[in-house]
């Protein structure tokens, strides 16, 4: 079945840039939605390896692409934040924090996530693509 838009996870993210894992799915979008908060954690991971440069420029050349866009949270999104943290906790399960706005920006889009990430899981309302 082909998603003609979703949101990227930090690894969805790396692995297509990496191994060409979910090349299917970003060739045939018409949109990807990037979190804020992937793009702080891609900054972040390549600020502080020992290819800065050539990363950055590739995630630069991704984002000014026409198809990909950044998402951003807004009051209705920490809405959706504060009841998964809640359902989370009901139950016992701690994911991280970014992994919670993520997941919150995708629901409150109603949008899939390409993720490799398991702390999902524990989320069963959120969609999620299959490489």
């Amino acid at each position: 079945m082909m998603i003609s838009e979703f949101v990227i996870d930090t690894n969805a993210y790396s692995d297509w840039q990496r191994i060409g894992k979910w090349d299917w799915h970003f060739e045939m979008a018409n949109q990807i939605w990037i979190p804020f908060v992937v793009d702080g954690e891609l900054r972040y991971g390549f600020e502080a390896g020992s290819r800065a440069s050539i990363n950055l420029s590739l995630l630069d050349n991704f984002l000014s692409s026409d198809a990909t866009k950044m998402i951003f949270a807004d009051a209705d999104t920490s809405r959706y934040y504060a009841q998964i943290s809640v359902s989370l906790r009901r139950v016992g399960t701690r994911i991280p924090t970014n992994d919670v706005w993520i997941a919150a920006l995708c629901l409150q889009k109603n949008l899939p996530l390409a993720t490799s990430d398991s702390h999902f899981d524990h989320i069963p309302m959120l969609r999620r693509l299959e490489p």
